[in-house]
């Protein structure tokens, strides 16, 4: 995950792999009575789907019951179609990754669905930058609720998107029609907003225009997941307090955007997701076993909704002093030390 700066943040590029079979019966509007809404407090690390890995084998390997699978987008700007990674060969079927999602619900976890990235960001292929057609938008959410049977749906928003304000416009008319069609047929839908974050929160105006439009389209957000890594100001970091700063720091812009609510529910509105080890930035942005102890037990008081991190094939310590690997942390670290000191945090 790379958060470039642009005003603002960003994750990498990533997507797909596919977990083929039918183990499992795909959802659909008659045979979700089986779906169940996630835990109130949920540790959810993203998985590389542009890997060959299955995230059932390594959910069971880290104990991380719960992933996010990233990411869903369009194969070219303009498109209205959507594919895991933009890549018709992996599409959103049951299966592309079903076999996976039905053994990690039989293991007592689940997946939620990431749309967008930095990649999709960037190259104008996140699905509400593409297509100009809100009902298509919505209907492609509605196939990834139905084909998967999930209960919660993530936008990576950053880069370009973040500043698209006609797509970001139209992702929330969309997600409006999406709750109107889920109350219909009485379906569990959550929606979440990953968006990047400096120290003194989200970027103005980007970061919270996407807030205020959800609000004006009266689109339901959920949690509001935020990236604390990648600040690129090459200023001193102690990762762990900084991620402490930065949530107060949204919290406070919060109030403003949703005045009716209280802190207790404006806290539990809150994700994190942190890039653990070292960031694409590089040292001085190093998130330590010893920050994530810190940020889990800080996250279990506050009360907040989702705790996460970039990403969960670099949770070993196979590349120590290397910034951004896509396959290790860069520190001395235990195979999976991020996910056992995180997956505590789960519970309803």
């Amino acid at each position: 995950m790379i958060r470039i700066r642009w005003a603002g943040a960003a994750l990498t590029a990533c997507v797909l792999v596919a977990a083929g079979g039918a183990a499992y019966a795909s959802g659909s509007d008659h045979d979700h009575d089986h779906a169940r809404a996630l835990p109130e407090h949920i540790f959810a690390p993203y998985f590389e789907g542009y890997t060959t890995d299955d995230p059932a084998v390594l959910s069971a390997a880290s104990g991380s019951k719960y992933l996010t699978l990233a990411f869903i987008q369009t194969p070219a700007p303009g498109s209205c179609d959507i594919d895991w990674n933009g890549n018709a060969a992996t599409p959103i079927a049951w299966s592309t990754y079903g076999a996976a999602i039905a053994t990690m619900r039989a293991a007592g976890g689940d997946v939620i669905p990431s749309f967008g990235g930095y990649s999709a960001d960037h190259g104008g292929q996140e699905i509400a930058d593409s297509c100009t057609d809100v009902n298509k938008i919505a209907a492609d959410y509605e196939q990834v609720i139905t084909t998967y049977d999930v209960t919660r749906l993530d936008f990576d928003v950053e880069d370009f998107s973040q500043g698209n304000q006609v797509g970001i416009d139209r992702r929330n008319e969309a997600i409006h029609l999406v709750e109107q069609w889920a109350d219909r047929h009485h379906r569990i839908v959550q929606f979440v907003y990953t968006i990047g974050t400096n120290l003194t929160g989200l970027d103005v105006p980007q970061g919270v225009s996407v807030l205020q439009s959800a609000v004006a389209h009266d689109a339901r957000v959920d949690i509001v997941n935020i990236m604390t890594f990648d600040y690129y100001d090459g200023l001193p970091h102690e990762m762990g307090t900084d991620t402490v700063t930065a949530a107060k720091a949204v919290i406070a812009q919060l109030r403003g955007v949703y005045p009716h609510k209280s802190d207790e529910e404006l806290w539990h509105m809150l994700g994190i997701t942190e890039m653990v080890g070292i960031d694409d930035f590089g040292p001085p942005e190093i998130f330590t076993t010893a920050d994530a102890t810190t940020v889990e037990q800080w996250a279990k008081s506050t009360g907040i909704a989702e705790l996460s991190f970039w990403a969960l094939e670099r949770d070993n310590g196979g590349c120590v002093g290397t910034a951004g690997s896509d396959s290790c942390s860069g520190i001395a670290q235990s195979t999976w030390q991020f996910s056992h000191t995180f997956e505590p945090f789960t519970r309803r």
